[in-house]
């Protein structure tokens, strides 16, 4: 199996659409016009790459990253990564570990000092990141708000 990495295009937009529903299914799925409208911010974003890995010619795994600028560590940035997904046919084939490594690529084409990420509370998951040179090293704290806006708008 020949695995490629490279940045997503906007012909990609349905399989990474695909991907993102293994990732939260219980997610309704976006309007067309509406993914079209965000995929179009998402590439006006400097800094911002959305990794694509194909199998044999097929999508079946994605990473988006973002470099942040930052003002310490003598203005070195920080990558962060997110939505990290391999579609579950495809898994244990060396695909996700392909993608983090394109990933951290990226972080030190851009002088970053640190890649980032939040995981899911699975120890799979946390093992993989493991094997990817990931160090559970901090605290993750995240506060959604959906909720909040939901509440917001029936008050």
């Amino acid at each position: 199996m020949q695995i490629i990495v490279r940045s997503a295009i906007e012909a990609d937009l349905s399989a990474l659409l695909a991907l993102y529903g293994e990732l939260n299914p219980d997610d309704a799925p976006l309007p067309q016009e509406a993914a079209d409208g965000i995929w179009a911010d998402i590439c006006s974003q400097q800094g911002r790459t959305v990794l694509v890995a194909e199998a044999d010619g097929v999508v079946v795994g994605t990473a988006d990253c973002v470099v942040l600028p930052n003002l310490t560590r003598g203005g070195r940035a920080i990558l962060f990564v997110e939505n990290v997904v391999v579609a579950a046919s495809a898994q244990r084939q060396g695909i996700g570990q392909r993608l983090m490594e394109a990933a951290v690529q990226l972080g030190e084409s851009a002088d970053c000092y640190k890649a980032q990420l939040l995981a899911a509370d699975d120890e799979y998951v946390h093992i993989f990141y493991g094997t990817c040179g990931f160090k559970p090293v901090a605290q993750g704290f995240r506060r959604y708000l959906e909720q909040e806006r939901v509440n917001s708008t029936v008050a």
